[in-house]
């Protein structure tokens, strides 16, 4: 730069004669830098952004740079994990600790009998009644396996098939808590709303996809989805596949997947349907049977009452009155029956709202969220939505219409009593529903007893017994 000055000054004086005057520099301001700074200053308040500890000569010195702190698990308590039952199953401390964390000391009957199947690989055709804990029975084995196979490989590894929306979303909430600590991702497919939303989550490559099987055909035919890399397969509700007409679907998705795979069958009930599907389907199954093939929870108090179906909505109003304090869950057979019926608990001053196929899945969100945080205390619904809702503290079942099918009663009445809680369920029945009463007493192998409320208003007669 000096060189620079002096050659200027000397081509300037040799055109001209001319005077430079040299000003002192002043004493200003200097402006504040905009850039990047990289030495400390003196404000102790100052934020300093990658600071450099290097000397003049380019050694390192001063202080060592202060890593930044890493997200550290939340403690837990080590001797707990490895006293739980749940670790003597062969789970591992991640799991232990998601299920410590709801809340659960044991694991019930089938979760004790299924989880070391599932870990050993084994096909598994499991059956027990509802709300027994098989969504955890077979969640948390999964969860392990993939886990335990390495990162994941951005593509679909278990494939859990449900019959309804709210189950399908029940479980998906399920995987999601028990995987918390776990570098696993999952994704939602259901009908009834709009896909957009189902394909970005499909895009970022789940390990683990909950759906319905409808919807996951169609995302299926439009090239959506593939299934060629799922190593897990479970069938939750399997015989309420059949009953609404998903046979085929099963069929048509089993076949899309690899021929090497698990296969986990899950039902309340078997019949001969299941069984001849489980033979298709499983490859030397282990049968877990923890109860009876169709039974019903000991701690429900079951009764049935003999009323006209004219009187029907007058009895029901009176039940409420009478016995009813808590969450009441109340089937009919159709789903005009069970708006028709809403309006009219709505006119009585109960609080209710239905909840069946027709309905959008928003208003079915809507209406189960309310119902669960007590804002409704009477849900009128079909048996559509038998499997699929999961609300702690229902007290009482009411069978406005009885099911067409036995088997759906089990279903019905197993929404209360859950976890060994006590419930009560009453059925109506007139006289052309004294056949199906019939069906589910044979089924269940008991006579339901009488009703002993208040004596209800036109009572029928009761049938002779079977």
């Amino acid at each position: 730069m000096a060189s620079m000055c002096a050659r200027i000054l000397e081509r300037c004086r040799e055109r001209e004669n001319v005077t430079f005057i040299v000003t002192p520099p002043t004493s200003r301001r200097r402006r504040p830098f905009a850039g990047k700074r990289t030495q400390s200053t003196s404000s102790p308040n100052r934020v300093q952004s990658a600071p450099d500890f290097r000397s003049r000569s380019g050694q390192a010195g001063g202080p060592p740079p202060v890593a930044a702190p890493k997200l550290r698990d939340v403690p837990f308590d080590a001797a707990v994990v490895a006293a739980s039952p749940f670790t003597a199953l062969g789970l591992t401390v991640p799991l232990v600790r998601a299920v410590l964390d709801e809340g659960y000391t044991k694991p019930s009957p089938v979760q004790a009998e299924v989880v070391p199947l599932v870990l050993a690989g084994r096909d598994v055709l499991a059956m027990a009644q509802t709300g027994t804990g098989k969504t955890a029975a077979f969640v948390l084995p999964i969860l392990q396996r993939l886990a335990a196979e390495g990162p994941s490989s951005r593509r679909v590894r278990a494939l859990i098939l449900t019959p309804t929306r709210e189950l399908a979303a029940q479980i998906a909430e399920r995987v999601s808590v028990y995987g918390k600590h776990l570098s696993l991702r999952h994704a939602l497919v259901y009908g009834g709303v709009s896909q957009r939303g189902q394909e970005i989550a499909l895009r970022a490559g789940p390990d683990i996809l909950v759906a319905t099987p409808g919807r996951l055909l169609d995302l299926m035919q439009q090239r959506i989805v593939t299934l060629d890399a799922v190593t897990h397969f479970v069938l939750d509700e399997a015989d309420r596949m059949l009953d609404m007409g998903f046979v085929h679907d099963v069929r048509r998705i089993g076949a899309a997947l690899q021929s090497k795979r698990q296969t986990l069958l899950f039902s309340a009930t078997i019949a001969g349907g299941i069984e001849s599907l489980a033979q298709s389907m499983l490859v030397q199954a282990a049968r877990v049977a923890i109860t009876p093939a169709v039974t019903t929870a000991e701690t429900v108090e079951q009764s049935v009452v003999f009323v006209s179906r004219a009187d029907k909505p007058a009895l029901l109003e009176r039940v409420l009155r009478e016995g009813s304090s808590g969450r009441t869950l109340v089937f009919t057979r159709t789903k005009h029956g069970a708006n028709r019926l809403s309006e009219r608990l709505d006119r009585a001053g109960f609080r209710s709202a239905a909840i069946h196929g027709n309905k959008t899945q928003g208003a079915r969100e809507r209406a189960l969220d309310s119902f669960r945080r007590g804002t409704t205390l009477v849900l009128v619904a079909t048996d559509v939505a038998a499997r699929g809702i999961d609300v702690d503290d229902i007290s009482l079942v009411v069978n406005f219409d009885l099911p067409n099918v036995a088997e759906s009663y089990v279903h019905r009445v197993g929404r209360t009593g859950r976890a060994g809680a006590s419930g009560r369920a009453i059925s109506f029945c007139d006289r052309d529903e004294q056949s199906l009463l019939r069906d589910v007493e044979r089924l269940i192998r008991r006579r339901l007893p009488p009703w002993q409320g208040e004596k209800p208003i036109a009572v029928a007669p009761a049938p002779q017994p079977a």
